[in-house]
């Protein structure tokens, strides 16, 4: 079991109470209107935005970035949860976290030396997150799992939106549901949709990345509340 000790935790961590979260995600938002898209969410209930930053080097593709982010930082009060998909993460931390981002998650698979990270990013004043990929053990994030606020399962390879779920991960989600206390959030991305959420919740997630789910349905904020009504009833992390 982790440590109950939750001295380096973000003390004003948003989402540190028990609850079932949906995090729609930018990357699936119409870049050209993605105020109104925002805001149809967030009225709907939302509490949080993913959003997916690629460098075109961790993973093959590059998305938005700080300008971006700063621009949507003004226009919304939601909980602003940035993945960063980039080989150096501490390097850039600083400068996401000027633009208004509330939570860094870093992939554990781009350093060596991640109590580091996780030190320079909560130094920032954030609340801080760790990513494993699909094939990625828990025993790789072992030496920092009581230091961070969440901690992300990829269900699909980071890099790409669209892309179909991988089962195989859920075994990893409910060993870290017994594992991390009340106060750490344990988020799943990729290919969260009606069909696989349930299984999801029950394996022990707590907060849902879904993007085409969401913002490529007709109407996204009755997509979102169907998904998180469908997550509430089959939750063993957060009860109803």
């Amino acid at each position: 079991m982790a440590s109950e000790n939750t001295t380096s935790q973000s003390a004003d961590f948003r989402l540190a109470a028990p609850a079932i979260r949906m995090a729609p995600s930018l990357l699936s938002a119409d870049f050209a209107n993605l105020e109104p898209g925002i805001s149809a969410v967030e009225d709907a209930g939302a509490e949080v935005l993913h959003i997916d930053v690629m460098d075109g080097h961790f993973v093959p593709n590059i998305s938005l970035g700080v300008p971006v982010i700063a621009a949507l930082r003004k226009r919304t009060k939601l909980f602003f949860d940035a993945h960063l998909m980039i080989s150096e993460p501490k390097r850039y931390a600083e400068a996401f976290v000027k633009a208004g981002c509330d939570l860094l998650t870093f992939h554990i698979e781009t350093t060596d030396e991640p109590q580091a990270v996780v030190d320079h990013i909560r130094s920032l004043g954030v609340a801080v997150g760790v990513s494993l990929n699909p094939t990625t053990p828990v025993s790789s994030i072992e030496s920092i799992l009581d230091s961070v606020d969440l901690v992300l399962v990829m269900s699909v390879w980071p890099g790409f939106g669209g892309q179909s779920f991988i089962a195989d991960v859920l075994g990893k989600v409910t060993e870290l549901s017994g594992r991390l206390r009340p106060d750490q959030r344990l988020q799943l991305d990729g290919g969260v949709d009606v069909n696989t959420i349930e299984a999801a919740a029950k394996a022990g997630a707590d907060t849902f990345v879904a993007g085409t789910a969401i913002f490529r349905q007709p109407d996204p904020p009755a997509a979102m509340i169907e998904l998180a009504g469908l997550a509430k009833h089959a939750s063993t992390r957060c009860p109803a």
